[in-house]
């Protein structure tokens, strides 16, 4: 059985047309049109957040002055929650105020690109191809 050819059946039109008929019968009979929806009783109803843009849901309530306090805390930066560090990883950046002013007119330390007659040849001739750089 395994060396012979497989034979190649030849599909009837009625026949594939009663299948097709029965296939599309068979959903009809499954499917079915619900137009009232309701909760799962046997599933945990998780609760839904308001609509912030609900003017019954944003009535206004009495601030709480300790809780506010308390995020507003918790919202600063450590640099200015706490005197000193409070972890060896906030010790790598505690200081970081600059040790001099950084002066942009001081030559020692800014060193700005100069554009002059070759320079600005070069660059031209890099963009346009040439690959000699590194001559």
């Amino acid at each position: 059985m395994a060396g012979r050819p497989k034979e190649r059946v030849v599909t009837d039109e009625v026949l594939q047309n009663q299948i097709l008929r029965e296939l599309y019968l068979k959903e009809l009979r499954t499917q079915k049109l619900y137009t009232q929806y309701h909760v799962n009783p046997l599933r945990k109803v998780h609760r839904i957040t308001r609509k912030p843009m609900s003017w019954h849901d944003n009535l206004e309530e009495p601030a709480d002055a300790r809780f506010l306090n308390l995020i507003h805390h918790a919202a600063q930066g450590p640099r200015k929650r706490y005197p000193e560090a409070q972890t060896e990883n906030q010790e790598i950046g505690w200081d970081s105020e600059p040790l001099i002013d950084p002066e942009r007119s001081d030559h020692r330390l800014n060193h700005f690109r100069v554009y002059n007659d070759i320079t600005l040849y070069k660059a031209k001739m890099w963009s346009l191809g040439e690959d000699d750089r590194h001559k």
